[in-house]
């Protein structure tokens, strides 16, 4: 269960769009988040100097598709430099560290291969790591403390704009499914704060209506460039995982294949559309 929180930004420039420090007030984990641009400001605060994870966060220059780099480093401002100079995707990072210098290298060496293994469950991010990490040996206790230190890290990563660790989609028996079907296309989603996320194994029309905009076609052909749409010999095409639409109408023109209607496209067991259920 969520409970209310009080998180705090400090801009050390008064900057919004420069260095960010994060942290619960009343917890000990702050995450620094850095633009590349802004590595020589990070220099001078002592928070990135210390034993912590650290994500690299960009983009596939061709898909758009999110990536991250999850690394450990007993000086992260120095490892940082590092990977300034031999690693070229990435525009911002986010450091994580502890205010009480409470972390150790066992610690953070659980934390990335922890942080690794959520990554890819949620599927949000492309992972970009050469190589698997692998997490250290901990005693229950302290893995319990890291798990605690994890928990805080994915509400501060939210809310600096990477959620890196949430699913698109809950999958929980209580969510509110619904459905779009039609020219041979049969489509589950959730209504999220990302959007509409249509979910893996949802069919899609095999091809578009004479009359489908330009804007249906692009969609649907980027979907396939990207493997989110699979094409199948015969039949519908076939969503291979979940993927978040900015809109019910650009989820329902993607099922579809033709312009449509999101809000009343989409409809509940009861057959209650999305716009009844929530503009109502």
């Amino acid at each position: 269960m969520h409970r209310p929180k009080t998180i705090q930004l400090f801009l050390p420039d008064g900057n919004a769009r420069s260095v960010r420090i994060a942290e619960i007030t009343s917890r000990t984990v702050q995450a620094i988040q850095v633009p590349r641009t802004k590595l020589s400001l990070a220099a001078e605060r002592a928070e990135t100097a210390q034993v912590g994870v650290y994500f690299l966060l960009g983009e596939d220059e061709d898909t758009g598709k999110p990536l991250v780099y999850v690394g450990e480093a007993e000086d992260c401002l120095k490892r940082l430099g590092q990977h300034h100079r031999s690693k070229d995707f990435w525009q911002r990072a986010v450091v994580v560290v502890s205010k009480t210098s409470a972390l150790t290298k066992a610690h953070v060496k659980y934390l990335e291969g922890y942080c690794y293994e959520q990554i890819q469950a949620a599927g949000r991010y492309a992972l970009v790591n050469a190589a698997t990490p692998t997490k250290s040996f901990l005693p229950e206790p302290a893995v319990a403390d890291v798990l605690d230190t994890f928990d805080t890290m994915q509400i501060l990563l939210s809310t600096l704009g990477f959620p890196l660790f949430e699913p698109l989609a809950s999958k929980s028996p209580e969510t509110h499914l619904y459905h779009c079907t039609g020219r041979g296309a049969s489509a589950r989603g959730e209504y999220t704060e990302d959007g509409l996320v249509v979910l893996a194994g949802s069919t899609a029309a095999a091809d578009e209506v004479p009359s489908a905009s330009a804007s249906v076609r692009g969609l649907r052909q980027r979907l396939r460039d990207e493997s989110v749409l699979e094409v199948t010999p015969e039949g519908p095409h076939r969503f291979t995982r979940d993927h978040a639409f900015a809109s019910p109408s650009a989820a329902a023109g993607a099922v579809l294949g033709r312009t449509a209607n999101g809000w009343v496209e989409w409809k509940d067991a009861a057959g209650r559309t999305l716009d009844e259920i929530e503009r109502a």
